[in-house]
């Protein structure tokens, strides 16, 4: 049954999400290394369109379409050996981790959701009372938040809301490719 709807999906979902990711391309070079997903035969597929932009090692810029509308999210994830022991370093310097706290912080009050593979407990090697701790358990994180469904998604409109969302995200997907952004 799906087979007969593949030309129409590939026409009205998947080929506008890539020309939206050229645009955004276009706006800011940055963001020309992506990838958009083309059809599976699972249905969460058949009814999500997803898209990622590369920044760094495991460290993208992920964008998804459905019924609910656009989604976008900044991530890390799926780290390399030995990047959760830099990621970890980086929040528990002073500096850094100050920084990476108070850019969550803020993505927060912006509105999105941090989240992530997350240990129960602190990681051996560092105190339990340790000021970053909630940072400390993650293996991976991710910010996201939904974009909406609203009559801007087809217009030139969109590019700019995921370009704003994009320099939301900006702050926290920088400091990860600067301290977990390579392999060890």
């Amino acid at each position: 049954m799906r087979e007969q709807y593949r030309a129409d999906r590939e026409r009205l979902v998947r080929q506008p999400m890539i020309a939206l990711l050229n645009d955004v391309a276009d706006a800011d070079p940055r963001y020309e290394d992506f990838s958009v997903w083309h059809y599976r035969r699972n249905s969460w597929w058949w009814q999500h369109q997803g898209a990622v932009i590369r920044l760094g090692r495991k460290i993208e810029i992920g964008l998804r379409f459905d019924l609910d509308g656009l989604r976008i999210q900044g991530a890390w994830w799926y780290p390399d050996p030995g990047q959760v022991a830099m990621f970890r370093k980086g929040v528990a310097a002073e500096g850094s981790g100050r920084e990476l706290a108070a850019i969550i912080e803020d993505l927060r009050k912006r509105g999105y959701d941090i989240s992530g593979d997350v240990m129960k407990q602190t990681p051996r090697g560092y105190p339990p009372g340790h000021s970053r701790t909630d940072l400390l358990r993650h293996r991976s994180l991710i910010a996201a938040r939904p974009l909406g469904c609203d009559d801007w998604l087809h217009t030139p409109e969109a590019v700019d809301k995921v370009l704003s969302a994009a320099n939301d995200l900006d702050a926290m997907l920088t400091w990860l490719v600067r301290y977990v952004g390579r392999s060890a």
